[in-house]
């Protein structure tokens, strides 16, 4: 029997078990997609470590894995021998019941019952489907168009499958005892990613002493060089955003307090040379997650808006790999997307030193001088913070990196 192992490098704080893709008694092929991993990072696929027949699945659904630990066995391919040949075959594999819907094409699956209509699956999502038998007529999709996700299929799965544990309905109320009977309540668990990032936040705000600076910056010149420039992007097949401008602006204001760029060690400070930028993405209700998109300072803005397109587009299909959430140095946190003016503090993404909190774009009536005479103009303005760990850098530091940060985004030129 070989062993198939849990990675011994991971991302995140914790792993544990999502989902089998194959069962006891599949055939797989050295390399396939095996069992899918999570941690409040990223979810991974662990691969078969060699062809033969799933014997054994010794980590289930919701287990915590550790790295290194056995999640499965497969039994290898076995000789058979007659008089002149010598052959390779698998062990006889246990029946199927995927194996007639095996065979159809990925990317469509006819729902049973539902011939008139077709649905248009990824990989994953049809991997899951056959795994847990569900027919996808029974999912309302939560994605673009109404595409089932991978998501819709794990609250199917959480609601109505029976796990190795016996049946149950996690999506669904808790019957526990109130915390005051009084008061008409219900309970709802916690799933997996929320809980280790309120592990994760509960361990920075205990670690670093948090301390936030707040100015405002004026969108006015980076509006006026976006909506010159973004038909030239798209047609480069680049879609230029602000959060690009955001990035750029924050790698540059890095040369004015490099410590910014940090992290702290009990007997140094390590300054990185390298500015690799994490840009917090919303997963909806599942949480947040964190691509980093690496080596800011060689990057052009169209760079910036590339790597940051594919990197969003990843982290929303669930297909970001642990190469694209670790490595960062710092992040942004762009609140204002659904609405905050202003949040405080914004946590830090331990071991990082600070993190960039941006509010919402609104117009606001603000005085500027002109010639010398004060004048009331209307202009789109955004607050932006600055969070950071006050073991590392001090007032001077902050307000002197923020200084910069708003006087790039505010004179960006317009060609």
């Amino acid at each position: 029997m070989i062993d198939v192992t849990a990675p011994i490098e991971q991302e995140g704080t914790k792993a544990v078990v999502r989902a089998w893709l194959k069962q006891v008694g599949d055939k797989v092929e050295v390399n396939d997609p095996l069992v899918e991993l999570e941690t409040d990072k990223v979810a991974v696929e662990v691969p078969a470590p060699a062809a033969g027949i799933l014997r054994e699945i010794v980590l289930h659904s919701n287990d915590e894995a550790a790295p290194g630990a056995v999640l499965g066995r497969i039994a290898p391919m076995v000789e058979v021998t007659s008089e002149n040949t010598v052959r390779a075959e698998p062990v006889e594999a246990l029946p199927s019941s995927d194996t007639e819907r095996e065979g159809q094409p990925f990317d469509k699956l006819r729902a049973n019952g539902d011939e008139g209509r077709e649905f248009r699956l990824s990989p994953s999502v049809k991997r899951a489907l056959l795994q847990h038998d569900i027919d996808p007529a029974r999912i309302q999709g939560t994605g673009r168009d109404g595409r089932i996700t991978r998501a819709d299929v794990d609250k199917a799965v959480e609601m109505a499958t029976t796990t190795h544990q016996g049946p149950r309905t996690t999506a669904q109320p808790m019957a526990v005892a109130p915390s005051d009977a009084s008061i008409a309540s219900h309970s709802v668990p916690h799933d997996r990613m929320r809980l280790r990032i309120a592990e994760n936040m509960l361990n920075s705000v205990t670690q670093a002493p948090h301390v936030t600076a707040m100015f405002e910056a004026d969108f006015s010149a980076i509006m006026a060089h976006r909506a010159r420039h973004k038909d030239a992007f798209a047609k480069a097949g680049v879609k230029l955003t602000y959060t690009a401008y955001l990035v750029a602006a924050a790698a540059e204001a890095m040369k004015v307090a490099p410590a910014i760029n940090s992290r702290w060690h009990d007997d140094r400070l390590e300054i990185y040379d390298d500015i690799n930028i994490g840009v917090g993405t919303a997963l909806g209700s599942k949480g947040l997650i964190v691509p980093v998109l690496r080596k800011i300072q060689t990057l052009s803005l169209q760079g910036v808006a590339a790597g940051l397109d594919a990197l969003v587009e990843k982290a929303r299909a669930e297909k970001l790999s642990s190469q694209d959430v670790k490595g960062g140095t710092f992040t942004i946190s762009n609140h204002g997307v659904s609405g905050s003016l202003f949040a405080s503090p914004i946590i830090i993404n331990q071991p990082q030193s600070a993190i960039l909190g941006v509010g919402k774009l609104e117009k606001r009536v603000v005085v500027r001088e002109v010639g010398g005479v004060d004048t009331i103009q209307i202009r789109p303005m955004a607050y932006v913070s600055l969070t950071i760990d006050h073991r590392v850098v001090d007032g001077h530091q902050t307000n002197g990196w923020l200084s910069r940060f708003v006087e790039v985004l505010e004179t960006w030129p317009l060609d």
